[in-house]
């Protein structure tokens, strides 16, 4: 891993999330500073905060916890997103930019917690993974 949470990529991606989502509700109405608004940049905020957190423990499996949770909070995020745009707070251009942040940030969550799960996989090849034929001898 990367000598710091704030070398990964993911985290970086997590943090341009963060401003954009805190750009996009700068506008949302003002009744819903404490509700909306509130939800999506706590979810957003949660993404780059885990990331760090889990960078700083010491096992992978509490690695991987915090990458899920990560992983949940964005997922949150998302469904906070379809929500603002059926109340018509975020036009279909910018739910698109935010959706599109969201899926890369997703994919990377994804192959990171993959990663930590199963270290060998991006080091197997399908071939090498099948048991060896037995000899008849």
């Amino acid at each position: 891993m990367a000598a710091s949470y704030q070398d990964l990529r993911v985290w970086q991606r997590a943090m341009d999330l963060v401003e954009c989502v805190y750009g996009e509700t700068r506008d949302f109405p003002k009744e819903e500073l404490y509700g909306l608004t509130s939800q999506m940049r706590r979810a957003a905020v949660s993404i780059p905060s885990n990331i760090a957190e889990g960078k700083g423990r010491s096992t992978d499996r509490d690695r991987a916890l915090f990458f899920c949770h990560a992983r949940g909070s964005l997922l949150e995020l998302e469904t906070q997103v379809l929500i603002a745009q059926r109340l018509k707070y975020l036009t279909p251009p910018r739910t698109e930019a935010l959706t599109k942040l969201s899926t890369e940030l997703g994919r990377m969550l994804n192959s990171l917690i993959q990663s930590i799960r199963d270290p060998e996989s991006y080091n197997r090849s399908p071939a090498r993974d099948r048991p060896a034929a037995k000899s008849e001898a």
